[in-house]
Formats: C-alpha cells, sequence, structure tokens
C-alpha cells in the first residue's frame, strides 16, 4: 500500500481568531500599590509579536480603563499564559510579587489578588 501524498498547502490557516483578555487590578490599583499605567506600558514594550518585541502594530491592542482593568484584544495567536507570566514578571520587577498572585477567574480573565497572611501574633497576645 502507498503512502497517501498530502497536498502542497494543505495545512490552510483558518479563519483569523480574535481573543480577548481581561486582567482585572482594581484591588491593588485602588490601595495605590500597583501602577496600571507602567502595567500597560510594559506590556506594550514585552508582547511578542512574530517573535520580536514592540512590533504590536494592529494586530495587538492593550487599552486600560478607570477601574484598574487592562483589556488585551488580539488578533493572532495569543496565550492567556502567555499575559500570565507577563504580568508575574512585571509584579517581580515591581517587587509586588510577595504580596500579590495572578488568578484565573475565568476563561479569558485574570486578576491580581492579595495572598491571604494568617495574623498569627494575636494568638501570641492573649496569654
Amino acid at each position: 500500500m502507498a503512502p497517501v501524498a498530502k497536498k502542497a498547502g494543505s495545512k490552510a490557516k483558518g479563519p483569523k481568531t480574535t481573543k480577548k483578555f481581561i486582567i482585572n487590578a482594581s484591588q491593588p490599583a485602588s490601595d495605590k500599590i500597583f501602577d496600571v499605567a507602567a502595567f500597560e506600558k510594559f506590556l506594550n514594550e514585552k508582547i511578542k509579536v512574530d517573535g520580536r518585541t514592540g512590533n504590536l502594530g494592529e494586530v495587538i491592542k492593550i487599552t486600560t480603563s478607570g477601574d484598574g482593568k487592562v483589556e488585551i484584544i488580539s488578533h493572532n495567536e495569543l496565550s492567556g499564559r502567555y499575559l500570565k507570566y507577563l504580568t508575574k514578571k512585571f509584579l517581580k520587577k515591581m517587587q509586588l510579587r510577595d504580596w500579590l498572585r495572578v488568578v484565573s477567574t475565568s476563561k479569558g480573565v485574570y486578576e491580581l489578588k492579595f495572598f491571604n497572611v494568617v495574623n498569627e501574633d494575636n494568638d501570641e497576645e492573649e496569654d
């Protein structure tokens, strides 16, 4: 039995996919420890398109809203994990990684939350 030859160019690309991601940083932004404008600038500089940074063009749009939300609209393949990775990288750069974590609340929505710090000092003071 002879192997079936594939047609040249059979790897046709499907229609352009449009994905929408939201990174909600309203809680730390309202406490004035997270700078949303600096985060937006960081994403503009660091997101790679076709292997190059600073190459967003018409493919990716990044906007912020007043309540601490950053909205990323991508017209090509962009992974939510990649955005989570970049968010963690920004938190590390701003030395906020010890207090904030990135949690996916639903598909395409990430939220910055504070770690739950348990006060064990109260137990010692009661003695």
